[in-house]
């Protein structure tokens, strides 16, 4: 049988991911939301994957506090809440903890323009499952598109294998355990499981 108009049947497009559902834009690329295909598929509302774990939270608060009141005052100012970072068109990324030296920002009501010396991120809320070697291609992507817009360190925190990647730019990256002591800057020595000790909080 020789497949005519009304025989050939089309596959319906899928449509476009709302601009809502995305968390970056990484390289050009959107890059959404962990959960975003649950939010289509209407199994979850959007509230109920834009919200960090409890662990996240918490840990993304009480590393943000202890650089606040560690920090040479003087000179740094950390930022966090998702601090956004317009690098340039197309390319807009979420820090958890974005450290910036004094006279190097402007606060206005837009995303930050320039770059911040340091960037700590807390665990993975992007959806990584496309991506080859999911995590770790999307740490590494991430990473070295932050260098390319002249941040000068960037830490990972981990919390499943309970691990810290320090990473500076043309260096090997240093992958070592949370309960280790890991400098952020001058003055300033994070140790995430003492944290974790100091309150309390069995994890």
């Amino acid at each position: 049988m020789v497949a005519t108009e009304e025989t050939v049947q089309t596959k319906p497009e899928t449509p476009p991911v709302p601009s809502y559902l995305i968390y970056e834009v990484l390289n050009g690329q959107p890059v959404y939301y962990r959960g975003y295909r649950d939010v289509l598929a209407g199994k979850l509302d959007f509230s109920a994957i834009m919200g960090s774990s409890s662990l996240q939270s918490f840990l993304v608060s009480f590393i943000y506090g202890f650089i606040l009141n560690n920090r040479d005052k003087k000179r740094y100012v950390p930022f966090t809440n998702e601090a956004g970072l317009h690098l340039e068109t197309n390319d807009n990324l979420a820090a958890d903890i974005a450290i910036y030296e004094k006279g190097t920002f402007e606060l206005t009501t837009k995303y930050f323009n320039t770059p911040p010396k340091i960037v700590i991120e807390v665990d993975i809320k992007a959806d990584v499952s496309e991506r080859p070697g999911a995590e770790m291609e999307y740490i590494a992507e991430k990473t070295q598109r932050l260098f390319d817009f002249g941040v000068e360190k960037v830490f990972w925190v981990l919390s499943k294998p309970r691990r810290v990647f320090v990473a500076v730019p043309n260096q090997d990256w240093i992958f070592t355990d949370w309960g280790n002591d890991v400098p952020i800057m001058e003055g300033c020595v994070l140790n995430v499981k003492k944290i974790l000790e100091d309150e309390g909080i069995p994890y």
